[in-house]
């Protein structure tokens, strides 16, 4: 399991937010964690895999064991902000003890990706769209609005709920209103059947980004944060 937010829970305790393979996300209370002599003190650390056991009924669990399973340390920089960005997706778009083992294999690898530092973008943006599949709400890329498969070298119109539009193939049609263009290789990167190009990372992150926000139209903290700290960095080097 993978620990997505922890708070002091009663006098020693913690109250944990938890995503696992087989249960999806489940609230935890550890108790006794926060004491200097707990097993689980130092133990439950947000972005790396555990192995862990519960106990109890009708989301009312208590936490019994839990240790790291080690392999990668956390993220640090500006991969650990994409992690916190990770974990607050999971939390606000994601129901409890809803499994999702697919979903799960994605955290799995994008945390993996962040620990490491290595192509962060790409893992990023296939996490947001296993996101969005695992949850039934990704746009069917299996052929376009006209029923054709698509073409890596046309260009699309993209909508939340809608299937790709070729433009270009309704001369009535020459604007599609809160449409993201992307090309048809970003669509096919997206499902693995083409490699990732510095343009697909681009139109994918707008793209992700248009549907994750039509989810959640009351933003993200994470990424606020993230957006003000790049703009301090800017301010900062502007008056060096």
């Amino acid at each position: 399991m993978f620990v997505l937010s922890s708070s002091p829970w009663r006098e020693s305790s913690l109250a944990l937010e938890v995503f696992s393979r087989d249960y999806g996300r489940l609230s935890l209370i550890a108790r006794s964690a926060r004491k200097r002599q707990s097993d689980l003190r130092g133990v439950l650390m947000p972005f790396v895999p555990l192995q862990a056991a519960w106990f109890g009924q009708n989301e009312h669990y208590t936490l019994h064991t839990a240790q790291w399973l080690g392999g990668w340390a956390q993220p640090t920089g500006q991969a650990l902000m994409s992690a916190w960005y990770v974990n607050e997706l999971l939390l606000k778009l994601t129901a409890r003890e809803d499994a999702m083992p697919h979903l799960y294999q994605g955290l799995c690898e994008v945390m993996q990706a962040l620990s490491f530092n290595q192509q962060t973008a790409q893992a990023l943006r296939q996490f947001e769209w296993c996101l969005l599949q695992s949850l039934g709400v990704a746009p069917d890329l299996r052929q376009d609005e006209h029923e054709q498969a698509l073409d890596a070298h046309s260009q699309y119109w993209m909508r939340p709920e809608n299937a790709p539009f070729k433009i270009g193939s309704d001369a009535r049609i020459n604007h599609m209103r809160d449409a993201v263009v992307v090309t048809g290789a970003t669509l096919l990167a997206l499902q693995g059947q083409t490699p990732w190009s510095d343009v697909a990372h681009k139109e994918a992150l707008r793209l992700n980004r248009s549907l994750i926000q039509f989810r959640l139209p009351q933003g993200l903290h994470s990424r606020d944060v993230l957006q003000q700290l790049q703009q301090w960095k800017q301010d900062l080097n502007l008056h060096l």
